[in-house]
């Protein structure tokens, strides 16, 4: 992903003009822009700005006209709107409040990112987020196909400490599509048995909107419980899921304080690994991180800390004889 010697002079020139173009675009916020919200698909000029919900649990576009029409300068524009939500909206910027952007820098088809340390500092959930929000953002500008991230001049490291390396849109699952497209979907889950102690597979054909990922299919299908009278239910069925994300083959799955509530006469253990074992029979997905509210410093049940990643365990499973 080097370049040539000739083109150092021009990458120091991007560089710079990236920089100063951000800084600008940072401090004028709605300068007689034409802005909407909106999710449709954006027309020339047009562009989806992501900013976290007000909930601050998923991402949300902003339909935003640019003035730029130069790749450089428009990239500058995009990063400062992304930065500072519209006004008189519930929109939240993606970065904590302690976090900056201290450079950018194009390299043919990457655009390379740099924060500050306090980017590493982010709890699982909001850093998937916020990296989604300038992939899914930046990569919009014409010739920019991936984004690399790294923090005070070191790269972002993944869970088990390797690179995260440069990321394009579709390395994210949750997009937009067409919500009239509907799909067949064969899952297979894992409930528990009547007595609480084991894990039975279950297998399921679920017909779907094209616009739900299959990790939420899985997790909505768990809450909603299983077909079988001789299987019982291992997720409260008030469980709401706040999101559902996943990078790097880590599936992150965020519900609400429900979720601790458990359910009746099964193990704490089952209820994990009913999720975890039933996510990972997706080729997606060889890891489940679970959070409550956003947070991963979780006790559940007093049992079983959430604070790293969960992967498969069929111990748990029910052996079926012959």
């Amino acid at each position: 992903m080097g370049t040539a010697g000739k083109k150092s002079g021009k990458l120091r020139k991007t560089a710079v003009c990236l920089t100063a173009v951000f800084l600008l675009a940072a401090l004028s916020t709605g300068c007689g822009r034409k802005e909407k919200k909106g999710d449709e698909t954006a027309s020339r000029g047009e562009y989806q700005i992501y900013y976290l919900d007000a909930s601050g649990l998923k991402l949300s576009p902003y339909s935003y006209e640019a003035d730029a029409e130069d790749t450089e300068q428009l990239l500058g524009e995009l990063a400062g709107k992304l930065l500072v939500p519209p006004a008189d909206t519930e929109y939240q910027p993606v970065l904590t409040e302690k976090t900056q952007l201290l450079g950018m820098k194009k390299n043919d088809n990457i655009l390379y990112l740099d924060f500050s340390k306090e980017y590493n500092s982010m709890e699982p959930v909001r850093e998937i987020l916020c990296r989604a929000a300038f992939v899914k953002t930046l990569t919009q500008a014409e010739g920019i196909e991936f984004v690399s991230i790294s923090c005070e001049g070191q790269p972002k490291l993944d869970s088990a400490g390797n690179p995260v390396g440069a990321l394009g849109k579709s390395d994210f699952v949750e997009g937009i599509t067409d919500i009239n497209s509907y799909e067949q979907a064969e899952l297979t889950l894992y409930f528990s048995n009547e007595d609480g102690t084991a894990l039975i597979p279950e297998t399921r054909t679920v017909v779907h909107s094209a616009n739900t990922s299959l990790e939420r299919l899985v997790v909505e299908q768990l809450v909603a419980g299983p077909s079988d009278d001789a299987m019982n239910p291992v997720l409260p069925k008030e469980t709401k899921i706040l999101n559902i994300s996943v990078a790097e083959n880590i599936c992150y799955v965020n519900f609400d304080s429900s979720f601790l509530a458990g359910v009746p006469n099964t193990s704490e253990k089952l209820a994990v690994y009913a999720i975890v074992d039933s996510l990972t029979e997706l080729q997606t997905v060889n890891k489940v991180q679970i959070t409550v509210n956003g947070s991963q410093d979780i006790m559940y049940r007093d049992a079983i800390p959430l604070d790293k990643p969960f992967e498969r365990d069929e111990r748990y499973i029910l052996k079926q004889e012959g």
